[in-house]
């Protein structure tokens, strides 16, 4: 539910803030260092899969997850329909939905085109610490799904 006594600018600035975040996160994990990831959690942040048993909980354990990235995997997300509440001064929820190309074994160069790999949405809880707003929570439910394709077995 939406918190209605905060000021419009306030409000506008705090929605801002945290649509900045969903954007950063796909970034740095498509062009910037997936394990910086970990930095737009609070300490105690939580990613999940709600389906299966996917759960990090902790700054430094996301750290080590999404730095375990394969260093030959291409992707680039597509984050739309983004939408921030702000419930109250300090604290946010919004919902995202994603379409996911990925592919492992690349060496360079453009590819083909495919298929997405995943498609489906976010649900997010920020935090705003110490005048800094961050994910405190970041579940992600898949409406389709598939394996990441390898690509070295393509070139010869």
């Amino acid at each position: 539910m939406a918190d209605e006594s905060i000021a419009p600018l306030d409000r506008l600035t705090a929605e801002r803030a945290c649509e900045r975040l969903v954007v950063q996160f796909v970034h740095e994990l498509d062009l910037g260092e997936p394990g910086q990831v970990a930095e737009l959690f609070t300490a105690d942040g939580v990613w999940e899969w709600a389906e299966g048993d996917r759960r990090i909980e902790g700054r430094d354990a996301l750290r080590g997850y999404f730095g375990a990235r394969p260093v030959d995997r291409l992707s680039r997300r597509i984050c739309t329909n983004i939408l921030v509440t702000l419930t109250s001064a300090s604290t946010a929820t919004a919902t995202t939905y994603f379409t996911t190309y990925r592919v492992d074994g690349h060496s360079g160069g453009m590819l083909p085109p495919r298929p997405p790999t995943q498609v489906g949405h976010y649900e997010d809880t920020f935090r705003n610490v110490e005048g800094r707003w961050l994910l405190s929570r970041r579940a992600l439910f898949l409406a389709f799904g598939g394996p990441t394709e390898n690509v070295t077995m393509y070139r010869q």
